[in-house]
């Protein structure tokens, strides 16, 4: 059967080089770290890394290598089980119970990725009675979530309050509504208004739901996120997040929620009661990271420094960047192949990033989405600034 069905998917394959959508995967051959060095393709050698989720440079932090080689010792590799079945120890109820507190949130529950985490939430809480009201610009992982639901499904434009407004007025009907949006959008950087969407939410009788996957760690006087920065802890109903960015950089998710969401979700949510356990290396090295994260602001205050002097340094050099102060720090092109063609001449140049383009980001909005890091010197964001003035020439801008 594969034979007749082989030369389709080549000829889409084809189609998509021909329109420089083309994804490669460069291999490193070290540890995730402000520097790496790629083993194949491009450029291979030592390359200066703009762009991982690594926010605090945490990824190869000694002290959290250190907890997750301890905690091999102690708890073993894996769980090989669900966690109702054997798979729960210690180190993850400790873990859940951390981020709740860290949070402000009731409960938490872990999920073997955020992916997973926002898979599990909707049909668990919501059916055919119900009413999802969703950003635009949310993550694939909260719209295939909202897929798997019987709710009705309302969208409103990205961060646009009046259109919220009147979803929320066209859905008073339901039983329960759940506005969903990301903390910060991942492909700009740009940060969600949710004073007032806990403000309208509060009007219309609807829950809210924050994937924060993109600020846990680092947004905040104390690095909680968006909710913190907004002064909305106790309004947000349920939080999703990732331990794979900013915490430590591996895997596993989570969500933390009002008790009765969680309990719910214990019970009935798919991807927890059919996923094995998050590995206990990395719930303990987890705990490792909130250790650090709240002990001290500094490698807050050294990400903020570079992200202002990256963004600055750029705007300066006449490139177009998104406004705002996320690190995420999306560097537009327009033209999915000249963006692909600048982030080659930048990889031979020493910089190592990645052009995003549709259907990662919609037609005629490629970019280069630069990730800063606290790992960052000031010398590799100017090294990483006069790189992009070089590949600019080079490309013939």
């Amino acid at each position: 059967m594969f034979d007749n069905v082989r030369a389709d998917i080549a000829a889409t394959l084809d189609e998509i080089r021909e329109a420089g959508l083309f994804k490669p995967e460069r291999v490193i051959g070290t540890p995730q770290s402000a520097a790496v060095t790629v083993t194949g393709g491009g450029r291979p050698g030592e390359v200066l890394n703009f762009c991982a989720n690594n926010y605090l440079g945490l990824a190869d932090h000694p002290e959290v290598l250190a907890a997750a080689k301890d905690a091999l010792d102690r708890w073993g590799y894996g769980m090989a089980s669900v966690r109702f079945i054997c798979g729960t120890q210690d180190v993850h109820k400790e873990l859940e119970d951390r981020l709740s507190a860290f949070l402000g949130q009731e409960d938490t529950i872990l999920y073997s990725s955020c992916f997973d985490a926002n898979g599990g939430v909707f049909e668990t809480l919501l059916d055919d009675r119900d009413a999802v009201i969703s950003d635009a610009l949310n993550h694939a992982s909260i719209i295939d979530g909202i897929r798997l639901s019987k709710a009705r499904r309302h969208r409103y434009a990205n961060r646009d309050m009046a259109d919220l407004e009147q979803q929320l007025k066209e859905t008073q009907d339901a039983r329960r509504r759940l506005i969903v949006t990301d903390g910060v959008f991942s492909m700009d950087g740009y940060v969600a208004p949710l004073r007032e969407i806990c403000d309208l939410a509060d009007r219309y009788d609807a829950m809210v739901m924050v994937d924060d996957s993109h600020a846990v760690g680092f947004v905040g006087a104390g690095g909680r996120g968006t909710p913190e920065l907004h002064g909305v802890m106790d309004r947000v109903d349920i939080i999703t997040g990732t331990l794979g960015k900013a915490l430590g950089g591996a895997s596993g998710g989570y969500v933390a929620a009002r008790r009765e969401i969680v309990a719910l979700l214990r019970q009935r949510s798919r991807p927890y009661l059919f996923s094995n356990s998050l590995a206990p290396v990395i719930a303990a090295a987890s705990l490792k990271v909130l250790d650090l994260v709240e002990q001290s602001n500094e490698l807050r205050e050294k990400l903020a420094a570079n992200t202002a002097l990256f963004r600055g340094k750029m705007t300066e050099a006449g490139f177009e960047i998104l406004p705002g102060d996320h690190p995420i720090a999306p560097v537009m092109i327009g033209d999915a192949a000249k963006a692909g063609r600048l982030a080659e001449l930048l990889l031979e140049r020493g910089v190592y990033v990645i052009g995003f383009s549709y259907p990662v980001v919609p037609h005629g909005q490629a970019r280069i989405r630069v990730q800063l890091s606290a790992a960052h010197s000031t010398e590799d964001v100017e090294r990483a600034v006069a790189a992009f003035v070089d590949a600019r020439a080079a490309l013939g801008e």
